[in-house]
């Protein structure tokens, strides 16, 4: 491996990985060559497969999170942790980036423990309001920490918004995008829709009460909804009895933004994909998975709802009648929707990508923004 400009450690889920992949893309666009930004991941992790296919050179990182409780298995995840702060500091000593930038998961803290030590700028990028483990434990050692929410307690935190991907950005919301947006994924031209999306995996609360809401509003008609179900749940999740309501249920939909421009609402876990919802300006339904680490996710529900773009609803409440009582009042009131929408896209701050790499440019190089020879 070439002497990198940036080293980009961290990943996991989705949730990491493409905010990352964002940054890349827009120190790509700030000069530097696909080569000179190199990921550190996690073999487990989604990056393995992500960072690859978009170009970028990664070395994978031995090991897993450590669990909370004392056990064999916590103790081999410590040996393995120490294993891979021994190499990132093998890697980042061999190479010398100019900045590492950590973005959370498992392999961010050895990396970011490595840059502190050989004091190699580090930046740390925090998708949610309630900072995970890793970026809180090397956090007072980060020169900067690009944050997607105000009040995020992170030291030298900026707030920069959360980085998503330009076709999430480039959504178009309007009246033409809207009917071909519906017309590709099989919907109706009028009346509302509903999205419904728990991630790749689904969230099985979340699912059954949307079948359950679907059976309350099977005679319905004007209304369609369009069901993400997920692969852990799709073959065994019931379906709904057949009525006038349009109900599409799906495994997994790899067209995101023709979802986000359909649906006049989203029903969904409140994880890094609020960031979308937010970019995107789409009012929303928020359901936090119970149990989080640091309960990040009631707090980005918590942060989306304050600032009126979405409602929150708790995990143990969520059942169809809920929905149906919380659903009611919003998709009879255009004006509220409307006001929800634009209050997603003010806190949904565009171009949150670049602003991460040119706060990396600054921390590398003294300059902000452009890429240097």
């Amino acid at each position: 491996m070439s002497r990198p400009f940036a080293v980009v450690a961290g990943g996991g889920t989705a949730g990491h990985a493409v905010p990352a992949l964002a940054v890349a893309q827009a120190l790509v666009e700030r000069g530097h060559r696909p080569e000179s930004i190199h990921f550190v991941g996690s073999a487990r992790g989604m990056e393995a497969r992500l960072v690859p296919a978009a170009g970028f050179p990664i070395t994978l990182l031995p090991g897993r999170g450590i669990p909370r409780r004392l056990s064999l298995t916590a103790a081999a995840a410590a040996v393995g942790l120490l294993v891979a702060v021994v190499r990132a500091i093998a890697l980042l000593g061999a190479h010398r980036p100019r900045v590492v930038l950590a973005v959370g998961g498992y392999a961010s803290l050895p990396c970011a423990l490595a840059a502190v030590l050989l004091r190699v700028p580090l930046v740390l990028q925090e998708q949610n309001s309630t900072p995970g483990s890793s970026n809180r434990l090397v956090g007072r050692f980060a020169r900067a920490a690009a944050v997607a929410f105000p009040g995020t307690d992170l030291p030298r935190a900026v707030v920069t918004g959360r980085p998503v991907p330009a076709e999430i950005e480039a959504v178009d919301r309007g009246p033409a995008a809207r009917r071909a947006a519906r017309s590709e994924l099989g919907l109706p031209q009028t009346g509302m829709v509903i999205g419904v999306t728990g991630g790749s995996l689904g969230a099985l609360s979340v699912n059954r009460a949307v079948v359950e809401l679907a059976d309350r509003w099977a005679d319905r008609s004007g209304l369609a909804v369009y069901h993400v179900i997920g692969s852990r749940d799709f073959a065994d999740l019931p379906r709904p009895r057949p009525g006038r309501l349009v109900y599409r249920p799906v495994e997994y939909e790899s067209r995101m933004p023709l979802l986000l421009t359909a649906a006049d609402i989203m029903i969904g876990r409140a994880g890094g994909w609020v960031a979308e919802l937010a970019a995107a300006g789409v009012p929303s339904v928020l359901v936090p998975l119970p149990n989080a680490p640091g309960d990040h996710q009631t707090g980005n529900a918590r942060a989306m709802e304050t600032a009126g773009a979405a409602v929150m609803l708790a995990d143990a409440e969520c059942s169809g009648a809920t929905l149906d009582a919380t659903l009611e009042p919003l998709l009879s009131d255009p004006a509220r929707l409307e006001a929800m929408a634009a209050a997603a896209r003010h806190l949904g701050r565009p171009g949150a990508a670049g602003r991460v790499a040119d706060l990396m440019v600054a921390q590398a190089t003294g300059v902000p923004g452009r890429a240097q020879p």
